[in-house]
C-alpha cells in the first residue's frame, strides 16, 4: 500500500500528464466549459478511487480518455441536460478571439468531431480510436476522411485563409 506522500505525488503527476487531454476531449464532446471541466473531475475522481494497475503511461491516457468518453455520453442521459431549457436572455455572440479552427471543428457532428480531435490533437492512431470510441478500425477512417472533407467545406465556404 502506498504511503500518503506517495499517492499525492502519484495523483499530481497523473493530473498534470493528462488534465489537458481529459479537458480537451470532454470539451469537444460536450461544447461546454463547465461541463467538460466537471465530466473532467469526476473522470479523476473515479480513477483515484478504482485505483487501477496499469502497465505504463500508454494505458493511463487511453484509460482516461476512454473513461471521458463514457462520461460524456452519459452526461447527455442525465435528467439535468434533458430537462435544461435555453436562456431567455440573447447571449453574446462567440467572440472574435476565438480561433476559427476550433469554431469550424466544434460545428461539426460527434461522429466526425471527437476522431478529428482523438487523431490531430491527441495524436492517437486510427486503430487506436477505434478501441476507444468502440468503432471498427474502417469506420474510424472514413469518419476522419469526411470529417476531413466536411471541415474543409466549412472553412472554404466561410472565406477562410
Amino acid at each position: 500500500m502506498a504511503t500518503e506522500p506517495e499517492r499525492n505525488a502519484m495523483i499530481t503527476r497523473i493530473v498534470g500528464e493528462y488534465e489537458s487531454s481529459v479537458l480537451r476531449l470532454a470539451y469537444a464532446y460536450l461544447k461546454h466549459a463547465q461541463d467538460a471541466e466537471d465530466v473532467a473531475q469526476d473522470v479523476f475522481l473515479a480513477f483515484f478511487r478504482a485505483a487501477p494497475k496499469l502497465s505504463g503511461a500508454e494505458h493511463e491516457k487511453a484509460y482516461l480518455l476512454r473513461a471521458t468518453i463514457n462520461r460524456c455520453k452519459g452526461h447527455f442521459l442525465s435528467g439535468w441536460v434533458k430537462n435544461r431549457r435555453p436562456m431567455p436572455e440573447r447571449l453574446p455572440e462567440r467572440g472574435a478571439d476565438a480561433p476559427k479552427l476550433l469554431e469550424a471543428v466544434l460545428s461539426m457532428e460527434e461522429r466526425y468531431r471527437v476522431p478529428l480531435h482523438l487523431h490531430y490533437y491527441e495524436g492517437y492512431t486510427i486503430k487506436e480510436i477505434a478501441g476507444l470510441i468502440g468503432a471498427k478500425p474502417a469506420t474510424v477512417g472514413t469518419r476522419l476522411s469526411r470529417g476531413r472533407e466536411a471541415l474543409r467545406a466549412i472553412i472554404e465556404g466561410e472565406g477562410y485563409e
